[in-house]
Protein backbone atom coordinates (compact mmCIF):
# COMPACT_ATOMS: atom_id res chain seq x y z
CA UNK A 1 0.00 0.00 0.00
CA UNK A 2 1.65 3.21 -1.21
CA UNK A 3 0.30 6.56 0.84
CA UNK A 4 0.89 10.23 0.58
CA UNK A 5 4.79 11.48 -0.06
CA UNK A 6 6.82 11.68 3.13
CA UNK A 7 6.72 15.38 3.55
CA UNK A 8 3.22 15.03 4.35
CA UNK A 9 3.78 12.49 6.99
CA UNK A 10 6.45 14.52 8.14
CA UNK A 11 4.05 17.18 8.95
CA UNK A 12 2.80 15.07 12.17
CA UNK A 13 6.29 13.22 13.29
CA UNK A 14 7.51 15.52 15.62
CA UNK A 15 4.28 15.03 17.53
CA UNK A 16 4.48 11.51 17.36
CA UNK A 17 8.23 11.85 18.61
CA UNK A 18 7.02 13.85 21.40
CA UNK A 19 4.06 11.39 22.23
CA UNK A 20 6.71 8.72 21.96
CA UNK A 21 9.63 10.23 23.43
CA UNK A 22 11.91 6.90 23.56
CA UNK A 23 11.85 6.51 19.54
CA UNK A 24 15.13 9.01 19.75
CA UNK A 25 17.14 7.37 21.86
CA UNK A 26 20.17 9.12 23.91
CA UNK A 27 23.60 7.87 24.46
CA UNK A 28 23.93 7.01 27.91
CA UNK A 29 26.90 7.76 30.35
CA UNK A 30 29.00 4.89 30.96
CA UNK A 31 30.52 2.81 33.82
CA UNK A 32 34.77 2.77 33.07
CA UNK A 33 37.10 0.40 33.64
CA UNK A 34 40.98 0.86 33.32
CA UNK A 35 41.85 -0.17 29.55
CA UNK A 36 45.30 -2.35 28.95
CA UNK A 37 47.84 0.70 28.70
CA UNK A 38 46.26 2.46 31.86
CA UNK A 39 45.58 5.65 29.41
CA UNK A 40 42.67 6.58 29.87
CA UNK A 41 39.14 4.47 30.32
CA UNK A 42 37.27 1.88 28.10
CA UNK A 43 33.61 2.00 28.36
CA UNK A 44 31.51 -0.97 29.23
CA UNK A 45 28.87 -1.59 26.01
CA UNK A 46 24.86 -2.46 27.13
CA UNK A 47 23.75 -4.53 25.06
CA UNK A 48 20.68 -7.75 25.09
CA UNK A 49 21.12 -11.26 25.47
CA UNK A 50 22.09 -12.64 22.04
CA UNK A 51 20.39 -16.12 22.83
CA UNK A 52 17.47 -14.83 23.18
CA UNK A 53 17.33 -12.74 20.38
CA UNK A 54 16.86 -9.29 22.32
CA UNK A 55 18.83 -6.75 21.58
CA UNK A 56 18.64 -2.83 23.67
CA UNK A 57 19.69 0.08 21.77
CA UNK A 58 23.38 -0.51 20.47
CA UNK A 59 25.67 1.73 22.03
CA UNK A 60 29.20 3.57 21.31
CA UNK A 61 31.83 1.53 22.68
CA UNK A 62 35.16 4.30 23.60
CA UNK A 63 38.94 2.71 24.43
CA UNK A 64 42.06 4.41 24.53
CA UNK A 65 43.08 7.78 25.51
CA UNK A 66 39.55 9.22 26.24
CA UNK A 67 37.71 10.32 29.13
CA UNK A 68 36.71 8.11 31.92
CA UNK A 69 32.43 7.16 32.19
CA UNK A 70 31.91 8.25 28.52
CA UNK A 71 32.39 11.97 29.31
CA UNK A 72 33.81 14.65 27.25
CA UNK A 73 37.30 14.77 26.62
CA UNK A 74 39.43 17.41 26.68
CA UNK A 75 40.56 18.33 23.38
CA UNK A 76 39.62 22.05 21.80
CA UNK A 77 39.23 22.19 18.18
CA UNK A 78 41.42 24.52 16.25
CA UNK A 79 38.96 25.09 13.85
CA UNK A 80 35.33 27.16 15.93
CA UNK A 81 33.40 26.05 12.96
CA UNK A 82 33.93 22.50 13.56
CA UNK A 83 31.64 20.42 15.86
CA UNK A 84 30.71 16.94 16.27
CA UNK A 85 27.92 15.48 14.69
CA UNK A 86 24.90 16.18 16.97
CA UNK A 87 22.99 12.73 16.32
CA UNK A 88 23.11 10.22 14.30
CA UNK A 89 21.03 7.04 13.38
CA UNK A 90 22.14 3.28 14.64
CA UNK A 91 21.04 0.15 15.14
CA UNK A 92 18.43 -0.14 17.20
CA UNK A 93 16.33 -3.14 17.81
CA UNK A 94 15.33 -6.58 16.02
CA UNK A 95 12.34 -6.91 14.60
CA UNK A 96 10.17 -8.74 17.53
CA UNK A 97 11.38 -6.26 19.84
CA UNK A 98 10.89 -3.43 17.93
CA UNK A 99 7.29 -4.88 17.58
CA UNK A 100 6.59 -5.59 21.14
CA UNK A 101 7.92 -1.63 22.43
CA UNK A 102 6.73 0.27 19.01
CA UNK A 103 3.67 -0.85 19.14
CA UNK A 104 2.70 -0.88 22.88
CA UNK A 105 3.80 2.61 22.48
CA UNK A 106 1.62 3.80 19.43
CA UNK A 107 -1.12 2.64 21.61
CA UNK A 108 -0.33 4.38 24.90
CA UNK A 109 -0.22 7.68 22.72
CA UNK A 110 -3.30 7.09 20.56
CA UNK A 111 -5.38 6.17 23.95
CA UNK A 112 -4.00 9.85 25.28
CA UNK A 113 -6.33 12.55 26.45
CA UNK A 114 -6.96 14.48 23.59
CA UNK A 115 -5.30 12.81 21.05
CA UNK A 116 -6.93 14.05 17.78
CA UNK A 117 -6.15 15.91 15.00
CA UNK A 118 -3.03 15.71 12.89
CA UNK A 119 -1.01 14.32 16.04
CA UNK A 120 -4.16 11.51 15.90
CA UNK A 121 -3.64 10.93 11.73
CA UNK A 122 0.30 10.65 12.41
CA UNK A 123 0.17 7.80 14.85
CA UNK A 124 -2.64 6.24 12.53
CA UNK A 125 -0.80 6.74 9.78
CA UNK A 126 3.00 5.33 11.58
CA UNK A 127 0.83 1.89 12.43
CA UNK A 128 -0.19 1.79 8.89
CA UNK A 129 3.36 1.85 7.94
CA UNK A 130 4.96 -0.19 10.50
CA UNK A 131 1.70 -3.05 10.07
CA UNK A 132 0.52 -2.78 6.70
CA UNK A 133 2.86 -1.94 4.26
CA UNK A 134 2.15 1.97 4.36
CA UNK A 135 4.82 4.09 2.58
CA UNK A 136 5.76 7.31 1.15
CA UNK A 137 8.12 8.30 -1.26
CA UNK A 138 11.32 6.56 -1.07
CA UNK A 139 10.18 4.45 2.45
CA UNK A 140 8.22 1.41 1.79
CA UNK A 141 5.69 0.40 4.69
CA UNK A 142 6.68 -2.62 6.69
CA UNK A 143 4.27 -6.16 6.91
CA UNK A 144 3.85 -6.49 10.68
CA UNK A 145 6.59 -4.85 11.78
CA UNK A 146 8.86 -7.13 9.64
CA UNK A 147 8.75 -9.61 11.79
CA UNK A 148 9.18 -12.58 8.73
CA UNK A 149 12.80 -11.20 8.91
CA UNK A 150 13.61 -11.27 12.80
CA UNK A 151 17.03 -11.97 12.99
CA UNK A 152 18.12 -10.98 9.40
CA UNK A 153 18.47 -7.00 10.22
CA UNK A 154 17.83 -4.20 12.38
CA UNK A 155 14.99 -1.20 13.37
CA UNK A 156 17.34 1.99 13.03
CA UNK A 157 16.64 5.31 15.21
CA UNK A 158 17.81 8.60 15.83
CA UNK A 159 20.29 8.97 18.51
CA UNK A 160 21.49 12.60 20.40
CA UNK A 161 24.78 13.27 21.30
CA UNK A 162 24.32 14.29 24.74
CA UNK A 163 27.30 16.65 24.65
CA UNK A 164 25.91 18.53 22.14
CA UNK A 165 24.38 22.01 23.90
CA UNK A 166 22.01 23.27 20.80
CA UNK A 167 18.60 21.05 21.51
CA UNK A 168 17.26 21.62 18.38
CA UNK A 169 20.62 20.04 16.75
CA UNK A 170 20.47 17.37 19.39
CA UNK A 171 16.72 16.44 18.69
CA UNK A 172 16.92 16.86 14.59
CA UNK A 173 17.36 13.06 13.50
CA UNK A 174 13.61 12.70 13.72
CA UNK A 175 12.60 10.42 10.95
CA UNK A 176 10.93 7.42 11.96
CA UNK A 177 12.90 4.00 12.91
CA UNK A 178 14.09 1.99 9.62
CA UNK A 179 14.72 -1.41 8.50
CA UNK A 180 18.53 -2.38 7.67
CA UNK A 181 19.10 -5.79 6.57
CA UNK A 182 22.41 -7.30 7.93
CA UNK A 183 25.49 -6.35 6.04
CA UNK A 184 24.07 -3.92 4.17
CA UNK A 185 24.26 -0.02 4.20
CA UNK A 186 21.37 2.20 5.25
CA UNK A 187 19.28 3.57 2.94
CA UNK A 188 20.74 6.62 0.90
CA UNK A 189 18.40 9.30 2.28
CA UNK A 190 19.69 9.00 5.84
CA UNK A 191 22.80 11.08 5.68
CA UNK A 192 23.27 11.08 9.83
CA UNK A 193 23.34 7.13 9.73
CA UNK A 194 26.62 5.87 11.58
CA UNK A 195 29.82 6.10 9.57
CA UNK A 196 33.63 5.21 10.63
CA UNK A 197 33.81 9.11 9.70
CA UNK A 198 31.01 9.84 12.12
CA UNK A 199 32.73 7.27 14.95
CA UNK A 200 35.89 8.98 14.77
CA UNK A 201 34.56 12.49 15.11
CA UNK A 202 33.32 11.00 18.52
CA UNK A 203 36.04 9.47 19.29
CA UNK A 204 37.81 12.91 18.74
CA UNK A 205 35.21 14.80 20.88
CA UNK A 206 35.82 11.87 24.02
CA UNK A 207 39.48 12.10 23.57
CA UNK A 208 41.72 12.78 26.50
CA UNK A 209 44.99 14.46 26.07
CA UNK A 210 48.26 14.55 28.48
CA UNK A 211 48.26 17.18 30.73
CA UNK A 212 52.24 17.46 29.61
CA UNK A 213 53.46 20.62 31.94
CA UNK A 214 56.73 22.65 30.50
CA UNK A 215 59.76 22.49 32.26
CA UNK A 216 61.22 25.83 32.43
CA UNK A 217 64.47 26.71 33.53
CA UNK A 218 65.13 28.39 35.68
CA UNK A 219 62.12 26.56 37.04
CA UNK A 220 59.19 28.59 38.86
CA UNK A 221 61.05 31.53 40.07
CA UNK A 222 63.11 33.92 37.51
CA UNK A 223 64.52 37.04 37.52
CA UNK A 224 63.51 40.31 35.08
CA UNK A 225 65.62 39.98 31.93
CA UNK A 226 66.66 37.01 32.55
CA UNK A 227 65.69 34.51 29.39
CA UNK A 228 64.08 31.50 30.93
CA UNK A 229 64.23 28.45 28.47
CA UNK A 230 61.33 26.26 28.13
CA UNK A 231 60.66 22.48 26.76
CA UNK A 232 59.27 19.73 26.32
CA UNK A 233 61.13 16.09 26.27
CA UNK A 234 59.42 13.02 23.81
CA UNK A 235 59.11 11.06 26.60
CA UNK A 236 56.42 13.19 28.20
CA UNK A 237 55.48 14.19 24.44
CA UNK A 238 53.81 11.76 22.59
CA UNK A 239 51.05 10.50 20.06
CA UNK A 240 47.57 9.68 21.51
CA UNK A 241 44.96 7.64 20.16
CA UNK A 242 41.20 6.84 21.20
CA UNK A 243 38.87 4.64 19.41
CA UNK A 244 35.04 4.45 18.80
CA UNK A 245 33.39 1.19 17.89
CA UNK A 246 30.18 -0.02 17.33
CA UNK A 247 28.86 -3.85 17.29
CA UNK A 248 25.17 -4.83 16.45
CA UNK A 249 23.87 -7.84 14.57
CA UNK A 250 25.51 -7.97 11.12
CA UNK A 251 26.78 -4.80 12.01
CA UNK A 252 30.27 -3.51 13.28
CA UNK A 253 32.24 -0.12 12.66
CA UNK A 254 35.42 1.01 14.18
CA UNK A 255 37.45 4.38 13.92
CA UNK A 256 40.52 5.12 15.84
CA UNK A 257 41.54 8.82 15.78
CA UNK A 258 45.19 9.92 16.64
CA UNK A 259 46.30 12.68 17.75
CA UNK A 260 50.08 13.84 17.00
CA UNK A 261 51.49 16.73 18.91
CA UNK A 262 53.23 19.16 16.85
CA UNK A 263 54.04 22.77 18.11
CA UNK A 264 53.87 24.61 21.56
CA UNK A 265 52.75 28.48 21.82
CA UNK A 266 54.03 30.34 25.11
CA UNK A 267 51.36 33.14 26.12
CA UNK A 268 53.97 35.10 29.09
CA UNK A 269 50.32 35.95 31.02
CA UNK A 270 51.64 39.64 30.80
CA UNK A 271 52.35 42.20 27.81
CA UNK A 272 55.88 43.18 29.63
CA UNK A 273 57.49 40.13 28.34
CA UNK A 274 59.38 38.85 25.05
CA UNK A 275 58.85 35.25 23.38
CA UNK A 276 61.53 33.22 22.09
CA UNK A 277 60.40 33.17 18.84
CA UNK A 278 59.07 36.02 18.81
CA UNK A 279 55.56 34.52 17.47
CA UNK A 280 55.74 31.97 20.55
CA UNK A 281 54.98 29.11 18.60
CA UNK A 282 57.74 26.52 19.21
CA UNK A 283 58.09 23.84 16.36
CA UNK A 284 58.70 20.25 17.14
CA UNK A 285 62.07 19.07 16.60
CA UNK A 286 63.18 16.07 14.82
CA UNK A 287 63.70 13.76 17.52
CA UNK A 288 60.50 14.65 19.01
CA UNK A 289 60.49 16.66 21.43
CA UNK A 290 60.02 20.96 21.59
CA UNK A 291 62.61 23.33 22.76
CA UNK A 292 66.30 22.68 24.52
CA UNK A 293 66.99 21.29 27.86
CA UNK A 294 69.01 24.27 29.73
CA UNK A 295 72.51 23.05 30.23
CA UNK A 296 75.34 24.82 32.13
CA UNK A 297 77.32 27.79 30.28
CA UNK A 298 74.02 28.45 28.34
CA UNK A 299 72.97 31.75 30.49
CA UNK A 300 74.18 34.31 27.90
CA UNK A 301 72.46 32.59 24.66
CA UNK A 302 69.16 32.97 23.13
CA UNK A 303 66.48 29.71 24.18
CA UNK A 304 65.18 28.40 21.22
CA UNK A 305 62.20 27.73 22.56
CA UNK A 306 61.41 30.81 26.21
CA UNK A 307 60.48 33.69 27.56
CA UNK A 308 62.39 37.01 28.95
CA UNK A 309 60.22 38.72 31.43
CA UNK A 310 60.85 42.63 31.32
CA UNK A 311 59.00 43.24 34.66
CA UNK A 312 58.44 41.45 38.36
CA UNK A 313 55.55 39.93 39.17
CA UNK A 314 55.93 41.29 42.22
CA UNK A 315 53.75 39.48 45.11
CA UNK A 316 52.10 37.60 42.91
CA UNK A 317 52.44 35.18 39.88
CA UNK A 318 52.18 35.26 36.24
CA UNK A 319 49.45 32.96 34.33
CA UNK A 320 52.28 31.33 31.69
CA UNK A 321 49.93 29.28 29.26
CA UNK A 322 51.18 26.84 27.09
CA UNK A 323 49.18 25.58 24.55
CA UNK A 324 49.85 22.63 22.27
CA UNK A 325 48.48 21.61 19.04
CA UNK A 326 47.87 18.05 18.10
CA UNK A 327 47.48 17.27 14.24
CA UNK A 328 44.71 14.76 14.31
CA UNK A 329 43.67 12.08 11.95
CA UNK A 330 41.60 8.91 11.51
CA UNK A 331 41.32 5.90 10.54
CA UNK A 332 38.18 3.28 10.28
CA UNK A 333 36.45 0.22 8.71
CA UNK A 334 37.11 -0.36 5.06
CA UNK A 335 40.24 1.52 4.79
CA UNK A 336 38.46 4.78 5.66
CA UNK A 337 40.33 7.69 6.83
CA UNK A 338 40.92 11.26 6.98
CA UNK A 339 41.91 14.40 8.62
CA UNK A 340 40.29 16.13 11.65
CA UNK A 341 40.51 19.58 12.61
CA UNK A 342 43.37 20.30 14.81
CA UNK A 343 42.94 20.14 18.37
CA UNK A 344 44.47 22.17 21.37
CA UNK A 345 45.02 21.62 24.79
CA UNK A 346 46.25 24.07 27.62
CA UNK A 347 48.11 24.09 30.53
CA UNK A 348 48.74 26.91 32.74
CA UNK A 349 51.57 27.17 34.89
CA UNK A 350 52.37 29.86 37.58
CA UNK A 351 55.61 31.81 37.14
CA UNK A 352 57.21 34.25 40.06
CA UNK A 353 59.33 37.35 38.44
CA UNK A 354 62.00 38.36 40.98
CA UNK A 355 63.66 41.64 40.61
CA UNK A 356 67.41 41.10 40.55
CA UNK A 357 69.23 42.35 43.54
CA UNK A 358 72.62 44.26 42.82
CA UNK A 359 74.34 45.05 45.91
CA UNK A 360 76.32 48.24 46.24
CA UNK A 361 79.98 48.03 47.83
Amino acid sequence: MKGVVRTTLGAGTAALILAFGTVVIGAPVHAAEPTGNDQGAGTKEDGGRKGSGIYAAVRIEYSGSVAPDGSKGNVTSADVNWTPPPCWYAPYLGAKDFKKKMSAEIEEAASAPGMTGTPAAAIGQTKAHYEDEYGWTDTPGYKDYNVAKDGEGMFWAGVENPDEPDFLKRNSCTDLPFWVDNGEAPPPQYEEAITPEVLAALAYQHMELPGTEVTLAPAQTTKVNLPTWAWLDKADFHEVQATAAINAPGFALTATTTAKPVSLKLEPGTPDAETYPASGECTINDDGSIGEPYAKGNADRTPPCGIKYLRSSGDGTFDLQATITWEIAWTGTGGAGGDLPDGTFENGQAVTVQEIQAVNR
